[in-house]
């Protein structure tokens, strides 16, 4: 099962897409293996023009970024669906002074998770 999401502006400082193949490419791995990295939530796509596309900073090093998975299930706890995490991964939060996923990339997991638990509603 593809998860996906619809593409929004708050994906606009998204530099690099890469297709399910491409990533395949990139973590040397087939593409049924980067689909169920998709599915366990490891890595995410979102549609563009009807093809699924992956961010490519969610590679790092040759590896699916690994604070993604955890992060999306906190906000998926939270109450938030699937496509609503990923969204909010890419929208400015106050309490961060900028996107959650610059946080992760920058290594403020633990700080994006306990925001992330504070949205349960």
């Amino acid at each position: 099962m593809w998860q996906s999401k619809s593409v929004s502006d708050v994906f606009e400082t998204v530099s690099e897409w890469l297709t399910v193949p491409e990533v395949a490419d990139k973590l040397r791995i087939a593409p049924g293996k980067v689909r169920r990295l998709i599915e366990e939530h490891a890595l995410f796509v979102v549609v563009r023009d009807g093809v699924k596309y992956v961010p490519g900073h969610l590679i790092v090093d040759g590896e699916p970024l690994p604070s993604i998975p955890g992060t999306i299930n906190v906000l998926i706890d939270a109450g938030f669906g699937l496509e609503r995490a990923i969204e909010w991964l890419y929208t400015v939060e106050d309490s961060l002074g900028r996107r959650p996923i610059e946080s992760l990339l920058a290594g403020s997991k633990s700080e994006v998770r306990r925001i992330a638990q504070s949205l349960a509603f």
